[in-house]
């Protein structure tokens, strides 16, 4: 059974930092890119980052360029999204995704993890 578990959400204040965690375990998703998302109270869920298990190919939203970074760790079959300079706009629930890169729309999801900044 595919599972994506994601930590590291919480609360922090502008300017602060929060690492995101995606545990992922059932499969091997050297085939699968990585993704993550985000869903602010009233708001669409939106595109964040992503990064392709093998060869570690990133591509950013506008809204994350120069402040978050998305890298994986192997061997601890783990996502990570490093967010520096928060913003209370950056407050809303994150979700780990994944999906084939062969295709377009991402198959698996996490539970998501709350990530508040505060003024």
């Amino acid at each position: 059974q595919v599972q994506l578990v994601e930590s590291g959400g919480g609360l922090v204040q502008a300017g602060g930092s929060l690492r995101l965690s995606c545990a992922v375990s059932g499969r091997t998703f050297s085939a699968y890119v990585m993704g993550w998302f985000r869903q602010a109270p009233g708001k669409e869920r939106e595109f964040v980052s992503r990064i392709t298990w093998s060869g570690g190919s990133t591509r950013y939203a506008d809204s994350a360029k120069g402040r978050f970074t998305i890298y994986r760790d192997n061997a601890k079959n783990t996502v990570y999204l490093q967010m520096n300079s928060l913003k209370p706009e950056d407050t809303a629930v994150y979700f780990c995704a994944a999906r084939l890169i062969s295709r377009d729309e991402y198959t698996y999801w996490g539970q998501g993890t709350q990530v508040t900044v505060t003024v």
